[in-house]
């Protein structure tokens, strides 16, 4: 099987989740896909297609490198003490109320936030 054959369904995915200078090329039996996702939750669904290709990542026949764009959304995981002000001191130009408004899905009181509750950090 061609190696774009076998991991077509990860090039696919590339493309359809907006990964921008997508590259694809095959030399010397390995295939080498390189882009900018748009944000690291792309790229980690990127990864994760390829762990279910090739479950113990033994094969050596692909080289991934998948940047997240600048910019883009980032992840804070929280810590014991922490509160959404205190995050956002972390992150200049940003407030505690945006980090809240990104992250209503899972924070129904901007008051109450747990160790290890991974927030999405917008971008300032």
């Amino acid at each position: 099987m061609a190696l774009q054959d076998k991991y077509a369904e990860l090039v696919n995915q590339a493309t359809s989740a907006g990964v921008t200078g997508l590259q694809v090329a095959e030399q010397e039996g390995v295939l080498y896909v390189t882009g900018t996702a748009p944000s690291g939750a792309v790229k980690d669904q990127i990864w994760s297609t390829y762990e279910k290709l090739d479950p113990e990542m033994r094969s050596g026949d692909l080289v991934l490198n998948i940047s997240v764009a600048e910019g883009a959304e980032q992840e804070y995981e929280v810590k014991a003490g922490d509160s959404l002000s205190k995050i956002a001191k972390n992150y200049p130009g940003l407030t505690w109320q945006q980090i809240y408004e990104a992250n209503k899905d899972q924070i129904k009181n901007p008051d109450l936030i747990h160790p290890g509750q991974k927030l999405k950090i917008p971008s300032a």
